[in-house]
């Protein structure tokens, strides 16, 4: 695959190919203003899907419509890097995204710039590892995989060539 790339976009040295630095999996919890043990499913549910304890993340600043204060515990989210990482990479291409109802490819469109790729999953029941019947409520995560690329044609390629089921509307 460094080949390929290197070929593909001229690069002479071998260690400037773009390759995967770190996968980030975010859940927000935004009933957990009202019910802090949401959050403790939340963590056990995520720590489930990626094999790691995940860390919580605070209000930066209040909102008072939402009734939010300034560092109330309102997420989770976990920073898979390594062979975790690339277990993640496989389970999310082979078994999770094909169990998608309606799944017809992941947009192209979503790379932020700067060849880093944020998809966003509706539901945590797509995963084999949440038992459904022990889930109280659906939620959401966000998946961003950040990579070494310097540009989207760069990120598009590297997760291309890594099997990610892109949508061929680009």
């Amino acid at each position: 695959m460094i080949p390929q790339l290197q070929k593909e976009f001229s690069i002479d040295n071998p260690m400037a190919v773009p390759r995967l630095d770190k996968i980030v999996i975010n859940m927000g919890v935004g009933d957990a203003i009202h019910n802090i043990k949401e959050l403790d499913t939340a963590k056990k549910e995520l720590s489930l899907i990626t094999g790691q304890w995940p860390t919580i993340k605070r209000a930066k600043k209040s909102i008072s419509a939402f009734k939010l204060r300034k560092g109330q515990a309102i997420a989770c989210s976990v920073t898979l890097r390594r062979s975790r990482m690339y277990e993640f990479l496989d389970r999310l291409f082979n078994v999770v995204l094909p169990r998608v109802r309606d799944f017809r490819g992941l947009n192209p469109g979503s790379f932020d710039g700067n060849g880093n790729y944020t998809l966003g999953m509706k539901d945590q029941l797509v995963f084999p590892e949440i038992d459904y019947t022990k889930v109280e409520k659906s939620r959401g995560m966000n998946i961003t995989i950040v990579t070494t690329a310097q540009d989207d044609k760069q990120g598009y390629s590297l997760l291309k060539k890594l099997g990610m089921p892109f949508s061929e509307e680009a």
